[in-house]
């Protein structure tokens, strides 16, 4: 039940998710057309806060590390960080009428307001993990069922948004009311089943290390030096993925020249993703993790190969995507695995428990990886001419190979420097990681 719970708690949060991070650059853009000046002042917002977001995670995550009540540390943010959340992201995606610095001002409080309830709900969401289970292999189903809902999640908004936004509008009388009611209902989702592993999703480590203090917050992460290279690995492959999805739809629309293939590219993609994530148990069976991460890495930088000279052929566009995706579930799986066991690291290296604060990263790599790729692409409308440009024919070849060189060329130079920086540094594999839990258990005094 527990893993049950915990999975489908990822499935609305990732739709809202999506919906910020892949398409809100597309829906300024071409949905609401705003001028060059407010792209740009609307791009340093974005990248400024998301950057300004992303460090403050480590101080909520001290906060949840330092909360006790009858519903345990994690849920009562858990359930006032997915309430705040669902009201901004349809504020997101709300029109105020607003026009120059008048809608920068509203854009940036209504961000400010969803990176903070985003940060709220994640990082006691994914704070939680650890707490679940030390068993790797629990550790892994669960963490396998949170990633493919998520991924259904989001590949649910990345298959469904430009059919769905289109419909919604034809009845709604605008393409921009068909954004809002689209949100509306992500948010609605979100609040459904957020609502599930606030009900059914018990602790199991229970470890009280005392309160955390500021001295205390700075040593557990920067002493914990398997966290500290798991954090500048992600980040930099999160920043390549990141790009990646999110010039997606500018790719098909200027490059490919067929908006409406996107949707069909996006379901083989999200396909893919969620089938690697399911093989996952059953190929770490008889594969080490360490392995795992090389052949996916192999895959991906053989799909941007593929997807770079797959120009107007969607056929093997879609094989690229296959060969891109199918790795990148398997890697970002085992990230999520990287930071959960870098918590028992913790513990048995600096004699603290802190789950929050470990997972604090990870909202910190989104986040910091979204601010550094959204100024990408930011860059990438200006100069590429997107910005003044309606349809592929009004983009000439020079802007369509910026394109394609901040979508494929730079995210596969990412991910393999960052497989690079895993491999010579991490090195919590299974048999580590067991020798540290039966360590600690030799330590501790249960609670329970």
């Amino acid at each position: 039940m527990t893993a049950f719970a915990y999975g489908l708690g990822t499935l609305g949060r990732d739709m809202l998710a999506a919906m910020v991070s892949l398409f809100l650059m597309f829906y300024l853009t071409d949905v609401l057309g705003i001028s060059g000046a407010e792209l740009i002042a609307v791009t340093v917002v974005m990248v400024a806060m998301r950057i300004f977001d992303a460090v403050n995670d480590p101080f909520m995550g001290m906060i949840v590390d330092n909360t006790r009540s009858r519903w345990g540390k994690f849920r009562p943010w858990m359930g006032l960080g997915a309430l705040l959340w669902a009201v901004a992201g349809v504020l997101m995606f709300t029109d105020f009428g607003v026009t120059g610095w008048g809608f920068v001002a509203v854009f940036t409080l209504t961000y400010l307001v969803f990176e903070v309830a985003y940060t709220i709900n994640d990082i006691s969401y994914w704070g939680m993990l650890p707490s679940l289970t030390r068993d790797q292999r629990q550790r892994e189903r669960i963490g396998v069922a949170a990633r493919i809902c998520a991924n259904v999640g989001l590949f649910s908004v990345v298959v469904g948004i430009v059919p769905l936004t289109k419909w919604l509008g034809e009845r709604t009388g605008s393409l921009q009311q068909g954004w809002f009611w689209f949100a509306v209902l992500a948010a609605g989702g979100m609040l459904m089943f957020q609502a599930l592993p606030l009900v059914f999703a018990r602790e199991q480590v229970l470890v009280d290390s005392g309160n955390t203090g500021l001295k205390g917050l700075w040593r557990a992460i920067v002493a914990n030096d398997q966290l500290m290279w798991t954090t500048l690995g992600m980040t930099l492959f999160m920043t390549g993925y990141t790009l990646t999805t999110s010039l997606g739809l500018y790719y098909f629309k200027y490059v490919f020249g067929d908006e409406d293939a996107y949707s069909t590219f996006a379901l083989v993609l999200g396909v893919t993703q969620i089938a690697s994530l399911a093989l996952f148990p059953l190929v770490s069976r008889y594969v080490r993790r360490f392995r795992i991460h090389l052949g996916a890495t192999a895959m991906m930088v053989l799909g941007y190969v593929v997807f770079y000279f797959a120009d107007g052929d969607l056929g093997i566009v879609a094989v690229a995507g296959v060969l891109l995706f199918a790795g990148q579930g398997a890697i970002q799986l085992l990230m999520v695995m990287f930071i959960a066991d870098s918590a028992e690291y913790g513990q048995w290296k600096l004699g603290r428990r802190n789950e929050a604060v470990t997972f604090a990263l990870q909202p910190f790599i989104y986040k910091f990886s979204n601010a550094l790729a959204t100024g990408v692409v930011g860059a990438t409308v200006v100069v590429s001419g997107i910005s003044d440009a309606a349809s592929s024919a009004d983009l000439d070849a020079d802007g369509r190979l910026v394109i394609k060189v901040a979508m494929m060329g730079l995210p596969l130079v990412l991910v393999v420097v960052s497989y690079l920086i895993l491999r010579a540094r991490y090195r919590l594999d299974e048999v580590t990681y067991a020798d540290i839990v039966g360590e600690l258990r030799r330590r501790e005094t249960p609670l329970h």
